[in-house]
């Protein structure tokens, strides 16, 4: 299983300087890649293949004096923007085709050196190293600090340098697992429904309260775009306030990526299976509780609770959006039909009183339940048997048969 591990470097003010010159130069190398393509749509001509695209914009670009300075940096990082070039295009096909499922994917567009966020990723081929005295070299960069907070659990495959809106620099290696990280087995399993009064309800009736990172941070990031809005623009003041508003929404997305990252870790080691119900936020977040809805970050607990039973061997399931989880009695299974969002408890026919929340987790450990029980391939539908001679084909004369003759129709 391939992992990405982040840390934490502090390049020197030199470093810097030449992780800048990366940047720059990877942002040519794929904004000229992307001006021949759409060039040669333009004028009519063949779709430019990967190996003249590279010959022309690398190796030819660097034997002219408006590009020689492309032989600055590493080899590698030019052929990984060409290769990321590549992946959009290819992403953008295959949207257009239909064999990429989700919303559909624009076409690559071209970089700004005003981006907030800045890459270039380090193949095994460029001969990047860990050193014995923790720094990481890096090509034509230099031998940069490195924070470990954890050791990796095996030789990373390619390294990625990260600077984000904030000014912070980052290392994401990319490795490959291969021991066994299989957690002994349980027998409780669970159903989450997630809301915004509180983040998670669980099927055994745990509240897990919504933290609202966001929401806490609101009165200094208001304070600080109203800061923002007062300088000019282009200004070296306008750029110091840009980062500062950038720091206080870094630290915000840290804070809530770690509480949902120990919050999904307990849930997966204590459940043998874990159900979800597949909500569309990409619709409630157009909604007036757009920002609620994006201060929750549903969606990346709900991947952290995927790839994390994919590695601990658990069992994961998403049932479908449109099952009625908070209409149906968890007990006798009758539906009451929709409910608005204040009704937080209601009581069911048959007697029992429900709590919206829990009879919806409750609900949803069901139907992730049933839809599972097939899962090892199991026959549950009765075996086809050929029906009696009797019973087949057209018999004249028979009540109901159309008048026509029965002959040449085979009787079985």
């Amino acid at each position: 299983m391939q992992l990405r591990y982040n840390y934490r470097v502090y390049p020197t003010p030199g470093q810097q300087e030449a992780l800048a010159r990366a940047f720059g130069c990877a942002r040519v190398v794929f904004n000229d890649g992307l001006r021949i393509r759409q060039q040669a749509r333009v004028e009519g001509l063949p779709y430019v293949s990967d190996g003249d695209l590279s010959k022309r914009v690398i190796t030819g670009a660097k034997k002219t004096p408006e590009r020689q300075w492309l032989g600055e940096v590493s080899a590698v990082v030019l052929q990984q923007a060409l290769a990321d070039l590549n992946t959009a295009y290819r992403n953008f096909f295959s949207s257009l085709t239909g064999e990429r499922k989700g919303p559909k994917v624009a076409p690559p567009r071209l970089r700004s050196r005003k981006d907030n966020r800045q890459a270039i990723r380090f193949t095994r081929n460029s001969r990047f190293a860990v050193l014995d005295n923790g720094r990481l070299r890096l090509p034509k960069i230099g031998d940069v600090p490195v924070t470990w907070s954890r050791r990796l659990p095996s030789e990373p495959s390619s390294v990625t340098i990260i600077k984000d809106a904030a000014g912070r620099y980052f290392a994401s290696f990319v490795v490959t697992t291969t021991e066994d990280e299989t957690l002994p087995a349980t027998n409780a399993e669970v159903g989450i429904d997630l809301g915004l009064t509180h983040f998670a309800v669980l099927s055994n009736g745990k509240k897990i309260a919504a933290p609202k990172f966001l929401r806490r941070a609101a009165r200094k990031l208001r304070r600080l775009q109203q800061d923002l809005s007062r300088k000019q623009r282009g200004s070296s003041n306008r750029k110091k306030a840009v980062v500062k508003v950038a720091k206080v929404h870094a630290r915000v997305a840290d804070t809530r990526r770690d509480w949902q990252h120990r919050l999904s870790t307990r849930i997966i080691r204590d459940n043998q299976a874990v159900y979800v119900e597949d909500l569309c936020v990409t619709g409630l977040a157009r909604t007036r509780l757009a920002k609620s809805v994006h201060d929750a970050g549903w969606a990346s607990f709900v991947e952290m609770l995927e790839y994390k039973a994919a590695r601990y061997g658990r069992t994961f399931g998403r049932i479908g959006r449109f099952a009625p989880t908070s209409q149906a009695c968890s007990r006798c299974g009758r539906l009451d039909g929709p409910k608005p969002l204040s009704v937080r408890s209601w009581t069911c026919p048959c007697g029992a009183v429900h709590d919206r929340d829990v009879n919806a987790a409750i609900n949803v450990l069901a139907q992730g339940r049933w839809d599972n029980s097939n899962a090892c391939g199991a026959q549950v539908r009765p075996a086809p048997l050929p029906a009696p001679r009797r019973e087949a084909g057209i018999h004249p004369g028979v009540a109901g048969s159309p008048a026509r003759s029965a002959e040449g129709i085979s009787a079985l």
